[in-house]
């Protein structure tokens, strides 16, 4: 069996076993497992366990989990609520206050998860109800949190990045700082896109203005600040080499514990349980989906799929910018379908030499490849910010949702545009911070 028709079965089994509605990572397990053994039979058990541990068995990994963990405290506490509420009463003379400022909470609470669907589910719980209230379209509201969702896997610290710094063996601390500036020039762009479509859709933002008092503004950002100063320390320490992404991880998901149970008086099991068993969940289903993922590889690998998929790519005789766009192509149609940790542990290693070959720098490269993964976020069939939304906020009809969350699949387009013709959005603060790569 030829390579390409073997690589063409396999995702075809895959897409067959995600159609049924089974969990992205025994699909991709079992997809595996079935070429595999259809290929070496009974001798596929002796690798299996090893295939899989191996996938995870890196001390960077830990950080995962402290990083999650960190935003957990924060997801499962007041402390949402709080950043929340601080921006609406700061930003609400602005025309549009109140969508910048679920926007912003979303940049902001990124920050403190590096998780989508926390981000979320966190932000949305509070913003899309109170958008309702206020008179917003219902596409407004939806598509502007599933959006702003997107960010925690941008924003550091970033899950996503530091699973692509493990699979290709860059500088974390570095990828953290390339995603800072295109970060927050993503989220002004969203800000910017509400503002014209709320305009566009005869919202009238003045008329339906709240005022608070200076005091009523001061009273939820003491609890606020804490937080953020944690993560500003967590940068500091991983940008200035002073500390490990998983010494950097540990200590801000300890300070950020502290914080939450002192602040807001969590001292009983209960509350300390669920923060716990949060981190746990969502921890050990993102473990799982890169031991899977490993052994997907594995199998790919072994019917000579990604070799063939990767000289393919580089013989093409084309323009180096023509083949960032195949790039980008491919990143889009698998990011649609598999979850952005799959697509890193899978494709990174297959691509990165490639990129790197071309002349492409690799941190650069790093934001490409995650706000390709932002955009199957928000992008039927898995779009799992937007089955996020659908759980959080029942009352708004799908339809909404995907004709909200769409507008903004452009504008993230038109960042990818931006960073390849400015590249030096993504290089600049870490060439700055940490030098210029020799």
């Amino acid at each position: 069996m030829s390579p390409t028709l073997a690589g063409l079965m396999i995702v075809a089994c895959l897409f067959v076993l995600l159609a049924t509605g089974m969990p992205i990572a025994f699909a991709l397990g079992l997809a595996a497992f079935v070429a595999l053994f259809a290929q070496s039979g009974t001798a596929i058990f002796y690798v299996l366990g090893d295939t899989m541990f191996s996938g995870i068995a890196n001390l960077a990994y830990v950080s995962i989990p402290m990083f999650v963990l960190m935003g957990a405290a924060v997801a499962s506490s007041p402390a949402g609520s709080d950043l929340y509420s601080s921006l609406d009463r700061w930003l609400n003379r602005i025309p549009g206050g109140l969508v910048l400022s679920n926007i912003g909470a979303c940049a902001i609470f990124s920050g403190m998860t590096g998780s989508s669907p926390a981000t979320c589910a966190a932000i949305g719980k509070m913003g899309i109800p109170e958008m309702l209230r206020r008179g917003y379209p219902t596409t407004v509201a939806a598509g502007s949190i599933a959006a702003g969702g997107t960010l925690g896997i941008l924003i550091p610290p970033s899950v996503t990045l530091i699973v692509y710094g493990i699979a290709t063996e860059t500088s974390i601390g570095r990828l953290f700082m390339a995603g800072v500036v295109p970060g927050i020039m993503l989220t002004v762009m969203f800000m910017v896109w509400a503002i014209i479509d709320c305009k566009r859709k005869g919202y009238e933002f003045d008329a339906r203005a709240v005022r608070y008092t200076l005091r009523e503004r001061l009273e939820a950002t003491p609890r606020v600040l804490p937080f953020l100063l944690i993560i500003a320390g967590t940068l500091y320490v991983l940008y200035g080499g002073i500390a490990t992404p998983s010494e950097a991880a540990g200590a801000g998901a300890l300070l950020t514990l502290v914080v939450v149970i002192l602040s807001y008086r969590l001292f009983r099991t209960r509350p300390i349980a669920n923060i716990f068993g949060s981190a746990m969940r969502e921890s050990v289903m993102i473990m799982i989906i890169m031991a899977a993922a490993e052994l997907f590889a594995f199998a790919l690998s072994s019917l000579f799929i990604t070799q063939t998929v990767a000289s393919t790519i580089a013989g093409m005789d084309v323009n180096p910018w023509v083949l960032m766009l195949v790039v980008n192509i491919f990143l889009l149609v698998a990011g649609m379908f598999l979850p952005p940790v799959a697509v890193i542990v899978m494709t990174a290693p297959m691509l990165f030499p490639i990129v790197t070959q071309a002349g492409f720098d690799p941190y650069w490269f790093a934001i490409i490849l995650t706000i390709n993964m932002e955009v199957g976020l928000i992008t039927p069939p898995i779009g799992l910010n937007l089955f996020v939304i659908n759980a959080i906020a029942p009352t708004v009809p799908t339809r909404d949702i995907l004709w909200g969350a769409l507008p903004y699949v452009l504008v993230m387009f038109l960042a990818i545009a931006v960073l390849c013709i400015f590249p030096e959005i993504a290089t600049w603060l870490p060439n700055q911070m940490m030098g210029t790569v020799q």
